[in-house]
């Protein structure tokens, strides 16, 4: 007895849909994929635009007089101590103005001095006269034209005494304003800039109308950054708080720096875009940093920290707080709900959702990648 041809097309069928599905059946997607790990998140902010460096001290200094530069005797990029002397002006006529003062004070001293002895022998002869009075062998005449000289006599030496003073004064007054033809630098630093040379005159500056300084004067032993902060962030700043400070200028460096300063008012360069200037220190200056004033920086505030978090890259995580986590028994990829905690940039905390030594879809730039897509690591 035959076997029934039903029977001999059920393997044909099955194999018939086998083949179908092979060659229908979707081959695996090579993907990136992340390990998931413990380490650090930070909760940061940073400021909205480029920040600059600036100096502690600056000082743009002009001449409080004018006249012709005689001398100057510094150059750019020269390093000054306080005190030392950068320009002079032409100020022979203020020396001559000194002598005469000095001069004048010599005088006003002697003749102190001779008005002031006639006061002491006035006052000798009328204590010697006292006693004879007593004795009436001086009349009371005497004794009063005595005392009289006496007193006219100390009136005398105190109005010398005055005008001592006053020629005194007259000569600090002419040494002020032979001192103000020398500019002297406030603090010591560097000379950033020069205006002007030697024959040339300088003018102060009228009042509301700005002039180039004469010497810009910089001390770069004292650095910070200032920059804008988006006034969201505001409220959570603190004068104190840790930071961390990059340049352009040094690229794959972060230097440590602290809070100093945080404005008391709101700059509201547009509409829609108002922050809070802040200055931060660095702390401390690296030595032979060469680091220049004007230089642009960025700063970022940590404003909270958790130490071995489970975290993922920031750019793993999907709208809706979702991952796609890798399924090595099936070799897929299967849609997670997770918890965030802390986030910047680069990393987000997991609180709920994921364990260390899990591994999820690091890049979401590949097409035809989602839930239940058959990946291959690559």
């Amino acid at each position: 007895m035959g076997i029934p041809k039903s029977l001999l097309l059920i393997p044909l069928v099955l194999l018939i849909a086998a083949g179908i599905y092979w060659l229908q059946r979707e081959d695996p997607v090579p993907v990136a994929l992340f390990d998931v790990e413990r380490g650090t998140v930070e909760l940061i902010a940073a400021n909205s635009r480029a920040g600059t460096i600036r100096a502690c001290q600056r000082s743009r200094l002009s001449m409080p007089q004018g006249g012709r530069v005689e001398r100057l005797l510094v150059s750019e990029g020269d390093r000054v101590k306080a005190g030392q002397v950068l320009l002079e002006l032409w100020h022979q006529d203020l020396d001559v103005r000194v002598e005469q003062a000095r001069a004048t004070l010599r005088v006003r001293q002697i003749e102190q001095q001779r008005s002031c002895d006639n006061a002491d022998l006035a006052q000798r002869e009328y204590l010697r006269t006292q006693p004879l009075a007593q004795r009436k062998l001086a009349s009371a005449e005497r004794l009063d034209q005595r005392e009289t000289d006496a007193r006219l006599g100390k009136l005398s030496c105190d109005q010398a005494g005055a005008t001592t003073d006053q020629a005194s004064a007259e000569l600090r007054l002419q040494q002020i304003m032979l001192d103000e033809s020398r500019l002297r630098a406030p603090f010591a630093g560097i000379v950033a800039q020069i205006n002007g040379e030697p024959g040339e005159f300088v003018t102060p500056s009228p009042p509301g109308i700005p002039t180039p300084p004469a010497v810009d004067l910089i001390d770069d032993s004292c650095l910070y950054v200032r920059a804008p902060i988006d006034e969201i962030e505001a409220a959570r700043l603190s004068v104190g708080q840790p930071a961390r400070i990059s340049l352009d200028a040094f690229r794959d460096q972060v230097f440590p720096g602290r809070i100093s300063r945080i404005a008391a008012f709101v700059t509201e360069v547009e509409k829609q875009a108002r922050t809070v200037d802040i200055d931060v220190l660095f702390a401390p200056l690296p030595e032979n940093a060469n680091f220049l004033v004007g230089y642009s920086a960025d700063v970022e505030i940590i404003l909270d920290q958790r130490a071995l978090a489970t975290r993922i890259p920031t750019e793993t995580l999907l709208d809706g707080n979702r991952v796609l986590r890798y399924d090595p028994k099936s070799g897929t990829l299967v849609e997670q709900k997770v918890t965030p905690g802390l986030s910047n940039w680069n990393w987000i905390e997991v609180t709920d959702g994921l364990d260390p030594g899990q591994r999820i879809l690091q890049s979401l730039d590949r097409e035809g990648v989602g839930d239940g897509t058959k990946v291959i690591p690559e």
